[in-house]
């Protein structure tokens, strides 16, 4: 088949790029306009949330006995106090917590993925792992006061709450473990193998040292998560207005349930420092995103 001179030169200056019909470029402009708008629709009830719990509980907070004081004392109707006999209970149960999840939760994770694998062991592991991963919160308080207070006779504590959220936070830490050490390539444990390191120390000084960046933040994260968590508080702790040190004996306040048991009064000063303590907690969880940003960073590998 022959091509004349004039064929030859219109395909030789035809443009690089054609240009876009109007079918594809209404169907762009529609699904740009349609994921703003979901964007819009889930941010607005953000903001309103946020909006208003600066509104009411931004006084508060700016007492200078906030931080310092409790409610012991006060009646419902009362106005002032602070919520320092809630942080307290907050941080030692979170402490605990944390203490306890992390080395379980890492540790559960490197069997799985190095060591485990196909095992039957690490199939149960994981199919444990899943199951406490959906498990509801007042759940995990109710095995908790079947267990640590029915069965052993222990009395209801600020530590039993921090085994009901060990329960609950133990699977995030093994999940985001064990996403890490996947995501650390194979050949930086065989070049270890290779340099004659066993298996355990190519783990604790390769391996875990590559994903630490992303372990500290899923620990972090899940902290954050559980620190909010109502149902054990009401089940395995009672709720004290006065400052308790003592996480194995006594009743002991934290925000949430300060939150709640703030509500139940049905006064005025109770909703003053509910949206106070709401405020405060919503304060502390950002604060420890903000760590788990600033630790992930500080424990990136550094590159060039």
């Amino acid at each position: 088949m022959r091509t004349d001179a004039a064929d030859v030169e219109q395909l030789a200056t035809a443009p690089a790029f054609q240009s876009i019909g109007f079918g594809r470029k209404f169907k762009n402009n529609l699904a740009t306009v349609l994921f703003a708008a979901a964007f819009v629709v889930a941010v607005i009830p953000l903001l309103w949330v946020l909006w208003t719990l600066i509104e009411r509980g931004l006084k508060p907070i700016l007492s200078a006995d906030w931080w310092s004081h409790s409610f012991n004392g006060l009646l419902p109707t009362d106005e002032g106090g602070g919520v320092y006999h809630a942080l307290v209970g907050t941080i030692f149960e979170g402490l605990v917590c944390l203490v306890f999840a992390v080395p379980l939760g890492v540790m559960v994770a490197v069997y799985l993925v190095e060591y485990g694998q196909s095992s039957k062991l690490a199939k149960a592991a994981t199919f444990m792992v899943d199951i406490l991963s959906g498990l509801p919160s007042i759940v995990a308080g109710l095995f908790i006061y079947a267990l640590w207070i029915t069965t052993f006779g222990m009395t209801r504590s600020g530590f039993a709450v921090a085994l009901a959220l060990l329960l609950l936070m133990l699977p995030v830490v093994v999940r985001v473990t064990e996403t890490m050490l996947l995501i650390v390539p194979n050949e930086l444990r065989e070049a270890a193998y290779a340099l004659g390191l066993p298996k355990w120390k190519t783990i604790v000084r390769i391996v875990l040292p590559t994903a630490l960046s992303g372990i500290v933040t899923g620990v972090m994260l899940g902290l954050a998560r559980v620190l909010g968590e109502t149902a054990p508080l009401l089940i395995l702790v009672g709720y004290s207005s006065s400052i308790n040190f003592d996480l194995f004996k006594g009743e002991m306040a934290s925000l949430p349930l300060t939150i709640f048991m703030e509500r139940s009064t049905g006064t005025t000063a109770g909703d003053y420092r509910m949206w106070g303590a709401a405020l405060t907690l919503v304060i502390v969880i950002m604060l420890i995103n903000l760590v788990a940003t600033g630790l992930s960073k500080i424990f990136a590998i550094k590159t060039k």
